[in-house]
């Protein structure tokens, strides 16, 4: 049987396992046009043609993703500190991501649904706390919190 999508059975040809791989090889795909949109653009070189974030823009201050491009390209750079200062929680993110991936492309291989974090119960709940704390804490205006802005 050559059928893949969950069905139980395990992709055992190469039309299947390419059937079964066909969505995850475009999510990746993507992601790798974005990268290269990146790694052209330079974020941290001040002046290019990524556009800058809505909410430092109108506001003047930092949203969770304030740093987001600088974190990947640093990144993609090899520079972890880097990446690590820019936005600390964007790196976790992208981490979370790529294990969500590879999860989803092996469950699709071996014909059955897979859990990975985003089928945790209280991954919503922690994200949103996560992401609430993270916005407040690196817009406080005092030591060491300032460090924390990009």
């Amino acid at each position: 049987m050559t059928t893949t999508v969950y069905t139980g059975y395990p992709a055992r040809d190469a039309k299947a396992t390419l059937r079964a791989l066909g969505a995850p090889m475009a999510v990746v795909a993507g992601l790798g046009v974005c990268c290269a949109v990146v790694w052209i653009g330079d974020p941290t070189t001040p002046g290019g043609f990524l556009p800058l974030c809505p909410t430092k823009a109108l506001f003047g201050i930092d949203c969770p993703g304030c740093g987001g491009m600088r974190m990947a390209y640093s990144l993609m750079h090899g520079d972890i500190p880097a990446a690590l200062h820019y936005n600390a929680v964007s790196f976790v993110v992208v981490l979370l991501l790529v294990w969500s991936i590879v999860v989803w492309a092996l469950g699709r291989l071996r014909g059955r649904a897979m859990n990975s974090w985003l089928h945790w119960r209280w991954t919503p709940l922690v994200f949103s706390i996560v992401f609430v704390v993270w916005f407040v804490i690196r817009n406080l205006p005092f030591a060491p919190f300032t460090g924390l802005r990009v």
